[in-house]
């Protein structure tokens, strides 16, 4: 199981950097302005009256702890990152400037206190003077944290991991701050760049926790590249994977520049005094002795600072940790899970039940379903909408207009219906995801270079894929989420000189479609896991269909006086996905059959449809049973179709929309229940299952409001006016802004 740590306790951090400066400065007001002013002092080592758990922290620690300053040109850096939207909601920039103050200080309190926890993690057994001599004869404020976050322990795999990582946050926010003025500069000569937009998986492009680019020997293969000698892309690293498409010297030494020249607008650089190519000076190896640029050493100071933090939280949620398994007995979790379904037991009745599924996700689980009394089913279904186009559309409106009959049940009479059907058979689609090559982001990348496997149907031609870095570097970046990957683009792609691609989609009917749905479902399961039901032969075009609605058999009984629609007379096709078994339990378990199909075809949502809302739901569209569903008549009687015959099953119907594939994700019994039956001690280890959802969704609940009440704590007894000095004067002038 993957522990990944909750430090639940944002920081605030005093520098950061970004790209969004505005061409103007603070100092436009007071040109006089003193960004060397301190605006206040921390020292919590002046603290009196420490609770039973700091009493020795303090006693044998405090010495290490100096007064922190805090300067206005750090003020004002945190301004331009964060308060400045503030002020734009409404916020005065009083109001503003002392939040921001408070955070800093907060920042350096925890800070301080993180500084001591962690000397006395290092001390152990031993005598806190040993290692207090050793932090304490380092030469400056960066060496001092860098060795705290150093293990010195014997046979430490990778002791300077945490510096490594901090060091990397800091080149790849230089970076990312480059890359943003390069990419101004990039689209200033490229007038055709994209804009088109298209939802994307959750965790595109998101690394995993605690990863940094490490080299054979395990040094971290990771630079900044500023186009000047010593820092050009041969210099970089890896960043040179990730480097601007249309990048080159030229424009990463304006960038660069222009980066500069923001921080000096804004009286974050002193052109006078900082070595303005140096952007290691001071920083890292040989270049520590060197002139540099002081805010980047602040920065990289605010990156080690952040991480002590978080090292503080790392160890302190350890130790509490291990008290929510009760050494592997369970049982704290285990009355935290019947209270759950007690309570949901209670509450999740037929009226409100939809609304509690609207709520699932990994964090917010059903334990509880209600009975229903006539047998139906409540369950999650995907959508693929292949909608109609818009010529189509013009059509469709006419027959309304013409059609409409307001005696009728449905609004129309039943030729509009029948009328409608012709439309239906005209209805093709095309891969809608050309917005992730020549989009805002360009995410596409060709398999058959990559050397992985993918499915690319009979179309020897396609070949190409999306989010490779998730995809192939599961090292650097998160897995996808209910997201396989596989399904290439379907249609040709030429790559353009100007690094945009040309696309010409394969066009595909409802029969097409569902060729694909089963073609890749079954790629996915390996195997032949789709089935059809009903008269639908895939092998044909099923052309009875589009003739055979008639004005006496749309209705259950045409001779009534009040017609009914048969809304079974819309479907086109139905079937089911061989998931051997569904349940609960393996829903999100990624070796399971059910997890792997609802996975393949949530990707052929992100591919096809045009209903972008469904794209956003964790399972679906919650359906409940009865005829006051929300959607309309055609989905609603399809969806519970479906859902009655569970999980896998799937069916296809008509609509004023276009045709709707609908996939059944998940559904909950009609005799109601409890959902799950745990065995903590069999599956809270193995990620996806319910049983390690649930434990990580109480440790992530648990430690994260222990982890608040113990800040909470820090600030009462540090954050006081004995340990704090707030110099107002320093930055009234701040206040006195607008």
């Amino acid at each position: 199981m993957k522990h990944k740590r909750i430090v639940g306790v944002a920081l605030a951090s005093s520098i950061a950097l970004t790209a969004a400066f505005t061409g103007c400065s603070l100092t436009t007001t007071d040109v006089g302005l003193d960004m060397n002013k301190v605006v206040a002092t921390v020292n919590i080592s002046n603290a009196e009256g420490t609770d039973p758990f700091d009493t020795e922290l303090i006693t044998n620690f405090k010495s290490a702890v100096g007064t922190t300053e805090i300067y206005k040109s750090e003020l004002v850096a945190y301004f331009i990152n964060v308060g400045s939207s503030y002020v734009n909601s409404g916020y005065s920039y009083a109001d503003v400037f002392n939040m921001l103050v408070d955070g800093l200080v907060q920042n350096a309190v925890i800070t301080q206190y993180a500084v001591m926890y962690l000397l006395n993690d290092k001390a152990g057994t031993g005598a806190a003077s040993t290692v207090l001599e050793k932090y304490n004869a380092k030469e400056t404020y960066i060496d001092k944290l860098e060795y705290l976050l150093t293990d010195d322990s014997a046979g430490a795999e990778d002791p300077d991991k945490d510096v490594k990582i901090a060091r990397y946050n800091f080149y790849s926010s230089v970076n990312s701050a480059i890359d943003s003025y390069e990419t101004a500069l990039l689209e200033e000569e490229d007038e055709n760049a994209g804009t088109e937009t298209r939802d994307v998986p959750t965790g595109v492009d998101t690394e995993v926790e605690d990863y940094y680019p490490a080299a054979a020997d395990k040094s971290l293969d990771y630079g900044i590249y500023t186009g000047y000698k010593g820092n050009l892309i041969a210099d970089s690293g890896v960043y040179k994977d990730d480097m601007l498409t249309g990048s080159n010297q030229i424009t990463r030494t304006k960038a660069y520049n222009n980066f500069i020249s923001a921080l000096i607008n804004n009286n974050l650089v002193d052109p006078q005094k900082d070595a303005l190519r140096n952007i290691y000076g001071g920083i890292d190896g040989a270049h520590k002795a060197e002139a540099g640029i002081e805010y980047m050493q602040k920065e990289y100071i605010s990156q080690l600072e952040n991480r002590v933090v978080y090292k503080y939280y790392d160890l302190y949620e350890q130790e509490q940790e291990s008290k929510l398994t009760d050494d592997n007995n369970y049982d704290y979790l285990n009355a935290v899970y019947e209270s759950q379904l007690n309570s949901q037991t209670q509450s999740n009745q037929n009226s409100g039940f939809t609304s509690t599924m609207d709520s699932l996700s990994d964090s917010s689980f059903i334990l509880y379903a209600p009975d229903t009394e006539d047998g139906g089913t409540y369950g999650f279904v995907y959508n693929i909408l292949l909608p109609f186009s818009a010529k189509q559309s013009a059509a469709l409106t006419t027959l309304q207009t013409t059609y409409k009959d307001e005696d009728e049940e449905s609004g129309y009479t039943a030729d509009y219906y029948i009328k409608r059907n012709d439309l239906m058979k005209q209805i093709v689609t095309t891969d809608q995801r050309s917005a992730w090559f020549n989009g805002t982001t360009d995410y596409a990348f060709n398999a058959l270079e990559a050397g992985i496997d993918y499915y690319k149907g009979t179309d020897e031609n396609r070949s190409y894929l999306f989010f490779e870095n998730n995809l192939t570097n599961n090292g650097q970046y998160e897995e996808l989420g209910k997201y396989i990957g596989k399904y290439s683009y379907n249609g040709k792609v030429y790559e353009l000189s100007d690094g945009k691609y040309q696309l010409i989609p394969n066009k595909l009917d409802i029969d097409g479609m569902l060729a694909e749905f089963k073609a890749y479902v079954d790629y996915v399961l390996g195997g032949e896991k789709v089935t059809f039901y009903n008269s639908y032969d895939p092998a044909t075009v099923n052309e009875a269909y589009y003739t055979s609605l008639t004005k006496e058999n749309l209705y259950k009984d045409s001779t009534a006086d009040k017609k009914e629609i048969d809304y079974g007379k819309f479907i086109y096709a139905s079937g089911a996905v061989d998931l051997g078994g569904s349940t609960a339990s393996n829903l999100l378990y990624e070796g399971s059959e059910q997890y792997k199909a609802l996975a393949a075809v949530n990707e052929l949502q992100y591919a096809y449809t045009t209903d972008t809302g469904i794209l956003s739901k964790y399972l679906g569209y919650s359906v409940n049973i009865g005829n006051n569903t929300g959607y309309i008549k055609e989905f609603e009687y399809a969806a519970q179709q479906a859902i009655a015959k569970g999980a896998g099953s799937f069916t296809v119907c008509a609509g004023d929309y276009g045709w709707h594939l609908i996939y059944v994700t998940y559904t909950y019994g009609s005799t109601g229940g409890a959902v799950y039956t745990p065995d903590w001690a069999a599956n809270v280890n193995e990620e996806g299952t319910f049983e390690n959802l649930f434990y990580e969704w109480v440790k992530s609940k648990n430690i994260s409001e222990i982890s608040t009440k113990r800040r909470t704590q820090i600030m009462t007894q540090f954050n006081k006016d004995n340990t704090v000095n707030k110099i107002q004067k320093a930055y009234q002038d701040l206040l006195d802004l607008g």
